[in-house]
């Protein structure tokens, strides 16, 4: 058929097969092209969602407490580690520690809030022999965290600061104690009614001074104040309910300056802070003299008399 065709008429098919042949490898490319797209579309939305998933579950609380802290507060037994436990589940409430008052170590319960001028001098006076008693076993001590004078910085700084003690205690607990006691030292805690209350981005630098990653995680945690309301929780379960813990009959003071004492036959409540629970008793300077004394005490009384004057004198030859 095309040997009846003239040169002209060839030279213009072949011309128009080129044509159509070029098309057709357009629309080829065109589509390969849109095909690969699609794909690479696809994987980024694959990989974005693998990555929201796992920072979902990474961000996402266990509970509307931390890890750690299901009494309410966080206890730190030898070598001051953080004693593990579940989180707080909502509606849940708060489950008082497993308690022997006859045996070693003797249980200290403190109830403390950030911004509390006395919560400060009781650490920067105590805190060292308590991080020394905790370490070597000697004492078992709980720090309770509330936020009773939220109201007097007018940012919060009583919730802020728990908040950042219950992330650090949940997501970094080695570094806990130390945050703990940072927050109280004398050059960090800003007292009541003063206008230096630190900022979350300052409260985060002050915790990586004692070793704490400010990771995504944590600075999450803040921002979320991810548990202000656990904390508001441990004021209203403390100051309404009353205390967990105590030793069967004890009575807490009304007013510790006076001696007053609380309703024996009701709650026991928490009416100011630093309250000081030592073995399910109320501690007070006043009619029980030094802190340090009245531990070693304790002690030698439930069979550590050895380490009690061991404890006794390196804390003679430290001084």
């Amino acid at each position: 058929m095309n040997d009846k065709l003239t040169k002209n008429e060839r030279r213009q098919q072949a011309r128009e097969n080129a044509r159509l042949a070029q098309e057709a490898e357009k629309k080829r490319e065109k589509r390969n092209r849109l095909m690969l797209q699609g794909g690479i579309v696809l994987v980024v939305l694959a990989v974005i969602g693998i990555v929201a998933l796992v920072l979902t579950q990474t961000m996402k609380p266990a509970g509307p407490g931390p890890v750690n802290m299901v009494s309410g507060g966080v206890t730190f037994t030898t070598d001051l580690e953080v004693v593990e436990t579940p989180a707080l589940g909502e509606g849940e409430e708060r489950v008082s520690r497993d308690i022997d008052f006859d045996a070693l170590p003797v249980d200290v319960a403190i109830y403390v809030d950030y911004s509390c001028p006395g919560c400060g001098t009781f650490e920067q006076t105590y805190g060292e022999m308590l991080e020394r008693y905790t370490g070597n076993g000697d004492i078992n001590l709980t720090v309770y965290p509330v936020n009773f004078l939220d109201a007097n910085s007018g940012t919060k700084y009583s919730t802020r600061a728990a908040n950042l003690v219950s992330c650090v205690v949940e997501q970094q607990p080695e570094f806990a104690f130390a945050l703990h006691n940072e927050l109280l030292s004398a050059n960090v805690q800003p007292g009541q009614n003063q206008p230096n209350w630190h900022t979350d981005e300052q409260l985060i630098e002050i915790a990586e001074t004692v070793g704490v990653d400010p990771n995504t995680e944590l600075k999450q945690c803040m921002k979320d104040q991810r548990f202000a309301g656990f904390i508001s929780g441990n004021w209203k379960a403390a100051s309404e309910t009353g205390l967990l813990g105590l030793a069967d009959g004890a009575v807490l003071y009304a007013n510790p300056s006076t001696g007053e004492l609380q309703n024996p036959d009701g709650p026991q409540r928490l009416v100011s802070t630093p309250t000081v629970i030592i073995n399910g008793q109320q501690w007070n300077s006043a009619t029980d003299g030094d802190l340090e004394t009245y531990i070693l005490k304790l002690i030698a009384e439930n069979g550590g008399a050895d380490e009690a004057a061991e404890s006794a004198e390196d804390e003679a030859a430290t001084e």
